[in-house]
């Protein structure tokens, strides 16, 4: 069954309307037409069964049939995850697997030794915010992530995300806890090149929780997802 996604804007009493991009799809590339069955999801965490209506140049509408469950259930854990920036293609693998995940929010961090060109910023955001939209379309989540604009880390350290923050580090870090209550949780991960002392000591001040898995190396994509992995088997749904 093919799926589109369409923002709550877009839903009126019994009709969906696709917009430019989604109806490309759906006429030339699916070669899809009027009477078609498809699901649509909201990026909010609910999906429906539609068919089609009318396919126009730049959209197509759509008759709801009915409310569905989604075939990717969403986590009891509410995870955020903060990751550095990354050169290439690696921010991107980071992007797709979190949305698989079940990661909820992600934040882009530039720290100390992230070595990433602030001008592309804008770009790149684009560019993650597609890849998570076609990851939600595969992974069956009716749920979008959401994906912040690139911040400073300084600055993320005053960001209010409730629950618990766990900084992961190669250093001056305890274990993982067994049990959590808490049911909304950020991840913490760093760059290419570690943690700088001094990002270290602000952590702390700031009241985050510094673990360290071990001693096992990592590059800096695998953490964030092995952690993200690690959190959702530990704390969510993943077992």
């Amino acid at each position: 069954m093919h799926r589109f996604f369409a923002s709550p804007n877009q839903f009126h009493i019994g009709v969906i309307t696709l917009e430019a991009d989604e109806t490309r799809h759906l006429r030339d590339v699916l070669r899809l037409n009027s009477g078609d069955v498809v699901r649509v999801f909201d990026g909010g965490g609910r999906e429906f069964e539609c068919r089609i209506d009318t396919v126009s140049k730049n959209s197509t509408q759509l008759s709801i049939d009915s409310e569905i469950e989604p075939s990717s259930p969403e986590s009891s854990l509410d995870l955020t995850l903060a990751a550095a920036m990354l050169k290439g293609e690696k921010f991107d693998l980071i992007v797709q697997k979190a949305v698989e995940l079940g990661v909820r929010r992600l934040f882009p961090l530039r720290t100390v030794r992230t070595d990433v060109r602030s001008k592309d910023s804008a770009a790149r955001v684009a560019r993650w915010r597609k890849i998570a939209l076609e990851a939600s379309k595969q992974s069956g989540r009716a749920f979008l992530m959401t994906i912040e604009e690139p911040v400073d880390y300084e600055m993320f350290l005053s960001i209010p995300e409730g629950g618990p923050t766990i900084l992961f580090s190669e250093r001056e870090g305890d274990k993982l806890p067994a049990k959590s209550t808490d049911k909304k949780l950020t991840a913490v991960v760093g760059p290419e090149g570690g943690w700088d002392d001094v990002e270290l000591a602000a952590a702390k001040s700031a009241g985050f929780d510094i673990v360290t898995l071990g001693g096992r190396v990592m590059r800096a994509e695998t953490a964030a997802i092995a952690i993200s992995a690690i959190l959702q088997h530990r704390f969510g749904d993943l077992n």
